[in-house]
């Protein structure tokens, strides 16, 4: 089923994009701001109120007249009305779907009452959507709910894009007809009506499509903060309204601007400049458009529903929102905790690598805390749930991604950096060469200075501006992905070259993130496989947190002959024991020995030396004497040292930061050589952590893999998740590592040096040959060769400049990595 705020291709509003509806009962005063966002964009709620009794479209949601329905239905006693037969046919298959859609939308009205806020400049806020008054983009919504809703934005640009191109195709030909010798379009538009049907091509264009650049540019005027659509909008408008006068009233330009009886218009170049600046937006948006589902995969971690015990021992799956503290729910095997809490009865291990990093799921008991989110292993309990909704751990680390993705300090773009110098100079340009024209031109002096002064204007707008850097970008994220380097947001790849600090997370990141069986020692006659046979055959029926570590690694070495088990025992906290061949054989930690009275003194000092080597150590025993030690690790990556090495000798200060205990860390680090370690770290502090670096001045990278690590990835300069980590990770960070390979971040690195530079190069490409007409388009060659702007010569510059930067930006497709 499509999302909820999507109205179907069949059903498209009535109404055209340009009016944009707010429900009288919602409306709060706030027209204003509703004239900020393009106009296009319909907010879920086109359903204008109208004096003649509408029904609503049970799917679509669209208000339709009863009397001319394309179609109704009956059910349960009621007739619904359908705006088209292809909403009709989905309402008879299945109309309870819809119906309880409908309930639920209504007890739950659309927030317009939403705060919104600019990407770029968080500190801008306001209610409803809109645009930011500094940069002119489009606001996103502060807190995100798991509902889809289509970017209002992209889709509204999309559109545009595909009229004005449609619309400046023809024009274009047209244009360029003038270049061909003999010029075949003269004879069938002769004289003005040239002009007057490139007027009216040219209209839905610069007017509808290009409404937007327009709105931000006279916004950036307004607000005195320069930018890339000042520039676009004043190259654009100017060459527009002053093609509009010359099509209009010919007679007042002098007889050098006429040819055929008509004057030189640039309907195209303004078109074009539209089209080209509206294509930029909508790779931008493409790419800008994954932010939030960051914050959506963290809220699908928490199950949909709970399974809740009743007074009477009844039990029954109830909706989370529903769940209460002091509720009792029953957690079953491999599914995950619906809230935060504590067992009441029942045991099982749990994975809880999403909040601490540690690989090892930890037992639990009664009286133990559970956390939502994370996924219960083998046994089945009765918990009592404690926090819920916004109070729940995950809950806290969706508003700590939150947060952290929007306090980022933004990058001001290149592009805008170099349009809010050069706007000024252009129009100072302008204004001397007509008053030069004004006193020394030649007669109608005045109609001189006008046409070459909008000539300044019009050549100065670089009409490959705005896609200097969307194309290098694109390109460059091509180019990374082939090399299993997926960008997710633009910025990282621009951040990424000033990066100094990489802040590494060990689970998963520098290691595998799986316990695996790495050493088996006996200290007795039995040998070793025996001995990992007789392991195996006892973690077999365990719900211990390192069973499965044994029996892979006993299945790894092919043994399979495991003696047969009797009286087998789970002691929680402590390990299992049972009989084989009818000998007691016992496996587990310190604590079981003790209890169960064998002595672990000449085995502890070969203990002590694996869990300095980062090993977790099993003890066995049998018949009272201990037989062997059995060590669990998550080993080391094989890619990390030689990517660490190579970062390293880039000059990158290494750090190590994980929830995992000092000692393993340490262990870990010394094999890699960090020297920086943070160990025992809790979630929340994670991001604390990156936040003094970077108070220090410093350019943080971050590479994670787990939900612990989500709020750190969002707060970092750039944030590297591992492909084979959670969702979550990958979407709080805005480069991923398809395979987790640490050599990833070095290509990574190379990367953005090399789009970095491409884009530096887009630019001068994009202001080079405009920048060169300035002068021709003053008039300066005019005493010499009686040169002055064309279309010709505008077009020219302008398509060689397109075509520099897109065939630049292709460049990269060959880059080494």
């Amino acid at each position: 089923m499509k999302s909820k705020n999507e109205p179907h291709s069949c059903c498209k509003p009535k109404n055209s994009p340009e009016t944009c509806h707010i429900e009288p009962k919602k409306a709060h005063g706030h027209h204003h701001h509703h004239h900020a966002h393009g106009h296009g964009h319909d907010h879920g709620h086109h359903h204008h109120e109208s004096a003649s009794q509408t029904e609503k479209d049970p799917v679509c949601g669209m208000n339709v007249d009863p009397n001319d329905s394309a179609g109704s239905f009956e059910f349960e006693k009621k007739t619904y009305h359908f705006c088209s037969t292809h909403c009709l046919t989905k309402f008879k298959k299945n109309p309870k779907a819809f119906l309880d859609e409908k309930e639920a939308k209504e007890s739950k009205p659309v927030s317009n009452d939403a705060i919104y806020t600019c990407p770029m400049h968080p500190e801008i806020k306001q209610k409803g959507p809109g645009s930011c008054p500094i940069c002119g983009m489009a606001l996103e919504p502060e807190e995100v709910s798991l509902e889809d809703e289509p970017n209002h934005e992209l889709v509204d640009f999309t559109k545009r894009l595909k009229w004005s191109i449609g619309f400046t195709l023809p024009l274009l030909i047209l244009a360029m007809g003038e270049m061909i010798p003999g010029n075949p379009f003269h004879s069938l538009l002769p004289g003005s009506s040239m002009n007057w049907v490139q007027f009216l091509l040219s209209i839905p264009v610069v007017l509808w499509a290009g409404y937007p650049i327009f709105h931000r540019g006279w916004f950036s005027i307004k607000t005195k903060n320069l930018n890339m659509f000042t520039l676009i909008a004043l190259g654009a408008g100017v060459a527009f309204l002053f093609s509009v006068l010359a099509t209009l009233a010919p007679g007042i330009f002098p007889e050098a601007f006429q040819s055929h009886g008509r004057v030189h218009v640039y309907f195209e170049a303004a078109s074009v400049i539209v089209a080209l600046v509206l294509l930029g937006q909508v790779l931008e948006l493409r790419a800008r458009g994954q932010t939030s589902s960051a914050i959506k995969s963290l809220l699908k971690l928490a199950p949909k529903t709970a399974r809740i015990v009743r007074e009477n021992g009844a039990e029954e799956d109830i909706d989370l929102a529903d769940v209460k503290a002091g509720d009792q729910l029953r957690v079953r095997p491999g599914e995950q905790v619906p809230v935060d809490g504590v067992v009441l009865s029942g045991r099982s291990s749990i994975d809880e690598s999403m909040l601490t990093g540690e690989p090892i799921p930890v037992e639990k008991t009664e009286g133990s805390k559970v956390t939502a989110g994370t996924t219960n292993q083998t046994g089945s309990f009765i918990m009592r749930a404690e926090s819920v909704g916004k109070d729940t751990l995950l809950s806290q680390i969706v508003r700590m991604v939150n947060e952290a993705q929007r306090s980022r300090a933004p990058i001001q773009s290149l592009a805008d950096k170099v349009s809010a110098w050069f706007v000024p100079l252009v129009v100072v340009s302008a204004i001397i060469s007509a008053i030069i024209w004004a006193i020394f031109g030649p007669e109608p002096a005045y109609s001189y200075a006008l046409v070459n002064a909008v000539a300044v204007l019009i050549i100065a707008c670089p009409c490959a501006l705005g896609l200097a850097t969307p194309m290098s970008i694109m390109v460059g994220t091509g180019r990374g992905a082939q090399a299993g380097v997926l960008i997710r947001s633009a910025e990282s790849l621009e951040r990424l070259e000033k990066v100094d600090t990489l802040v590494l997370d060990k689970t998963g990141t520098l290691t595998e993130g799986k316990p695996k069986l790495v050493t088996v020692k006996s200290v007795s006659q039995f040998t070793e496989s025996a001995i990992l046979g007789m392991a195996s055959a006892l973690e077999k029926g365990s719900e211990h947190p390192l069973a499965q570590a044994v029996i892979q690694g006993a299945i790894d070495q092919n043994i399979t002959h495991s003696p047969k088990l009797t009286h087998f025992e789970s002691i929680t906290g402590m390990g299992v024991k049972g009989e084989a061949h009818g000998k007691k054989v016992l496996l587990g930690n310190a604590k079981l020995f003790e209890s169960e009275g064998v002595s672990t003194a000449e085995i502890k000092p070969i203990a002590e030396k694996l869990r300095r080597d980062g090993q977790t150590v099993l003890f066995f025993a049998v018949d009272g004497k201990p037989a062997g030690l059995i060590g669990v690790a998550d080993p080391i990556k094989e890619s990390a040292k030689e990517a660490l090495e190579k970062l390293r000798s880039d000059g990158l200060r290494l750090v190590m930061l994980t929830g995992d205990h000092a000692g393993t860390a340490q262990a870990v680090a010394q094999k890699l050589g960090i020297d920086e370690v943070y160990a025992d770290v809790p979630p929340s502090q994670k991001n604390e952590i990156i936040k003094k670096l970077q108070s220090q001045g410093r350019k943080v990278a971050m590479a994670g893999d787990g939900v612990n690590d989500a709020p750190a990835l969002a707060a970092a300069d750039v944030g590297i998740a591992m492909g084979t980590g959670t969702d979550v990770a990958m979407q709080s960070a805005g480069v991923t590592l398809i395979k987790g390979d640490l050599r990833g971040i070095v290509r990574a690195r190379h990367l953005s040096h090399a789009t970095m530079r491409n884009i530096r190069q887009n630019l001068f490409f994009a202001f080079i040959y405009n920048a060169l007409g300035v002068p021709l388009a003053a008039g300066l060659l005019y005493p010499f060769f009686g040169l002055l702007l064309s279309p010709m010569i505008a077009s020219t510059a302008m398509s060689l400049s397109s075509v520099s930067v897109i065939g630049n930006a292709l460049r990269l497709r060959r880059v080494s990595l």
